[in-house]
This record gives C-alpha cells, sequence and structure tokens, in this order.
C-alpha cells in the first residue's frame, strides 16, 4: 500500500471514530456562550453559593461586584475568571482580607466552574 493511500485511510479510520481533523472542525468552539452563561446563572445562584459572597444580583457584598468592568485582581477575560474560581484568592491578595476558597468553596465541577465564568463574563461584558 501507498503511504499517501494509508494516511488517506488513518485520517478516515480517525473521523469515523471521531477523532482526528474531521472532529475538530464539528467541535463548538471553546468559551463563554449564552447557553453556558445561563447554566452559570443556576448554578451561581445555586450549588455554586456564588451568591452568598457577591449578592443575588452580582453586585458585591463580602466579595466584590462583578457586573462592572472593574476587576481587582486580573483582566476580566473569560480565561482570567475561569481560573479565579478555580484557584481562589487568597486571603493577603482579597480586597478587605476576606478569601475566596476554591470553587467558592462549593464541590462543583471543572464544567460548572466554566459555567459560572461564562455567567459572570457575561455580566460584565454587555
Amino acid at each position: 500500500m501507498h503511504i499517501g493511500s494509508r494516511l488517506g485511510l488513518v485520517l478516515v479510520v480517525a473521523a469515523l471514530a471521531g477523532t482526528g481533523p474531521a472532529a475538530a472542525q464539528g467541535k463548538a468552539p471553546a468559551g463563554p456562550t449564552p447557553a453556558l452563561a445561563q447554566k452559570g446563572d443556576s448554578i451561581f445562584h445555586g450549588p455554586g453559593l456564588c451568591y452568598a459572597c457577591h449578592g443575588a444580583n452580582a453586585q458585591g457584598a463580602v466579595g466584590p461586584n462583578l457586573t462592572d468592568s472593574e476587576w481587582i485582581h486580573g483582566d476580566g477575560s473569560y480565561d482570567f475568571i475561569v481560573a479565579t474560581v478555580t484557584s481562589g484568592i487568597p486571603k493577603e491578595k482579597a480586597k478587605g482580607g476576606v478569601p475566596m476558597p476554591p470553587k467558592g468553596g462549593s464541590s462543583i465541577s471543572d464544567e460548572d466552574v466554566k459555567a459560572v465564568a461564562a455567567y459572570v463574563y457575561s455580566l460584565s461584558h454587555k
């Protein structure tokens, strides 16, 4: 069998198996989408416990306001929000000295963190 034929066969098998370049083309882009933000809203106001510190309207309480364009610890990008929710903010770096535990002290999944980040991103990037 010719090398080009083998490569073509490998790509066809990979496409049929759902891996490789053909599968990547059909994937939805990563990042904040309206559907992900909607899911994040329910997590923010539910099992994520975010509302307990950031308020039901996310305008701040113990934690800072998440609806404006001011970001205390970073640039407000989606990736920054994911990283912040995942890792938290230690007491030494927290404005007012109140730390944010990783995942806000909840047991939400990494996928839930991405949804919460999409929701928070949507609040400050209208």
